[in-house]
């Protein structure tokens, strides 16, 4: 009997997640230098145009050096779906891969790196304007508890999953009003047809609201300020998608002359301390996340020789280049990062 075709490798795809100021973006771009890499944005603030110091997006230089995806890609007044997410940063896999290029997915926003990573299911449900205002406005007049109930009795699920949080409340009545089916049951993880590595930057959450601390006294001293007043001149609702963002919502009461400027910028840092508490949470509950000790000697070295490994077989395979060289790759199959520790 004859022996079969050795199966093909599956296209890669390396996921860079961590905290605010952990350096998500100097490792994603040392990584597009090193490799045939593009990276695909995951950072919900860094898709609206306009935004960019406050959200501490690449320059413009470093997506000159390497190619970025979903960066600069609506206005602040349109919403992203997580539906709508997922299949741009797919798309933008398939072209990468078509190119024989490694994508490389970057961000703070682990809903969405999960619903990449995972193949999430994602009811394909528009959203319906008349029903939110109607739920917003009956939870005004009521409270939540009473949205909380009508929840429950139709998913049990979604309702312990949502907690308090009118948002993914009204979303998940939304959908069982347009599909007769709890979100629940409509969301899946069904799986995707691609590798994955997946890395968590870690560093202690004192190194990181220091970090914070000094980049948010930069970010002012750089024109955030002049950043927010200049998107409000141009017509954008402090009630646009975008001001839910970090660093601009909290800058809204300054501009009404209701807060000092010290106070805003005291609540930008408070909130950013607590966004990465939350991330870290986030990152805490996902097992295939390999943790990297930022604090570490040549951790950024060895996260570059890790992922060399890694996609060695799909690059020697398809051609693959690193810095414009023949590849460099070595035939080492695993993917285990000294310093780091698979959770």
């Amino acid at each position: 009997m004859a022996d079969r075709e050795p199966v093909p490798p599956a296209p890669p795809v390396v996921a860079i997640v961590g905290p605010t100021g952990v350096g998500k973006t100097a490792l994603s771009i040392a990584l597009g230098i090193a490799l045939p890499a593009e990276i695909v944005n995951a950072d919900s603030r860094s898709f609206y145009r306009g935004m960019d110091i406050g959200t501490a997006k690449a320059s413009q230089q470093q997506r000159e050096r390497v190619p970025h995806h979903l960066v600069d890609i609506l206005d602040p007044m349109d919403p992203m779906s997580l539906a709508t997410f997922q299949d741009l940063a797919y798309a933008a896999f398939e072209r990468i891969h078509a190119r024989n290029r490694l994508p490389l997915l970057v961000g703070g926003t682990p809903q969405y790196v999960n619903a990449i990573m995972e193949g999430w299911s994602i009811p394909r449900v528009a959203p319906n304007e008349g029903f939110r205002r109607d739920l917003e406005t009956e939870a005004e007049r009521s409270g939540i508890e009473p949205l909380m109930a009508r929840l429950a009795a139709v998913d049990p699920e979604a309702a312990a999953k949502s907690g308090p949080n009118l948002r993914r409340i009204i979303r998940a009545l939304e959908v069982y009003a347009a599909t007769g089916q709890p979100i629940t049951a409509l969301q899946r993880k069904v799986g995707v047809p691609f590798a994955t590595l997946e890395f968590e930057l870690w560093a202690p959450r004192e190194v990181l609201y220091d970090r914070i601390d000094r980049r948010v006294n930069e970010q002012i001293e750089a024109g955030l300020v002049g950043e927010v007043q200049a998107l409000l001149d141009a017509g954008v609702s402090p009630e646009a998608p975008a001001f839910s963002s970090i660093g601009y919502r909290q800058l809204l009461p300054f501009l009404r002359n209701e807060r000092s400027l010290d106070e805003s910028i005291e609540r930008i840092k408070l909130d950013s301390h607590r966004l990465v508490r939350h991330q870290q949470t986030w990152f805490r509950k996902n097992p295939r996340l390999i943790r990297i000790d930022t604090l570490e000697p040549d951790w950024r070295s060895k996260t570059i020789a890790a992922v060399e490994r890694f996609v060695a077989p799909w690059m020697r395979r398809h051609g693959g280049e690193a810095n414009g060289q023949a590849s460099p790759y070595g035939s080492h199959g695993a993917h285990e990062v000294p310093g780091g520790q698979r959770r």
